[in-house]
């Protein structure tokens, strides 16, 4: 199943994080001149629109803003995978990142479960997946 879902999308603002989620490294961006820290990665701060940015290791843990289980697929490559749950994430470090939770328990997700970071092989790439805090299982 795995080699039939997409692969993320590399280009020059997200190439350094998507070199980190292969070596299993959760990152983020900040600015170096106001301190932002930004989830996507961007070619500027949106604070300031300084284009000095830097990369910082993300502590990979972060509590549940938002979720949805998914029951339909979106796309057929993704049929095989569903139901699924799809959840805003509230990093520690300040972003908000969308990603999936996995593993043993994804289903008894709530707002305000705590998470970390997994990585799930996705063809040459790894994507960074959460899954609650002590919870066994995900990729």
């Amino acid at each position: 199943m795995v080699g039939l879902l997409p692969e993320p999308f590399v280009n020059a603002d997200s190439k350094a994080y998507w070199a980190a989620a292969k070596e299993g490294r959760l990152v983020l961006q900040q600015c170096a001149d106001c301190g932002h820290v930004e989830f996507m990665p961007r070619h500027v701060c949106p604070k300031c629109w300084s284009e000095n940015r830097t990369w910082t290791d993300a502590a990979g843990t972060g509590t549940v803003h938002s979720f949805s289980i998914v029951h339909r697929a979106p796309l057929p490559a993704f049929r095989e995978d569903c139901p699924y749950v799809v959840a805003l994430i509230d990093l520690d470090e300040g972003p908000r990142m969308i990603t999936n939770i996995v593993g043993d328990g994804a289903y008894q997700v709530a707002i305000g479960s705590k998470v970390e970071v997994c990585f799930e092989d996705r063809g040459e790439a790894k994507l960074p997946q959460f899954r609650l805090a002590g919870a066994g299982g995900g990729p």
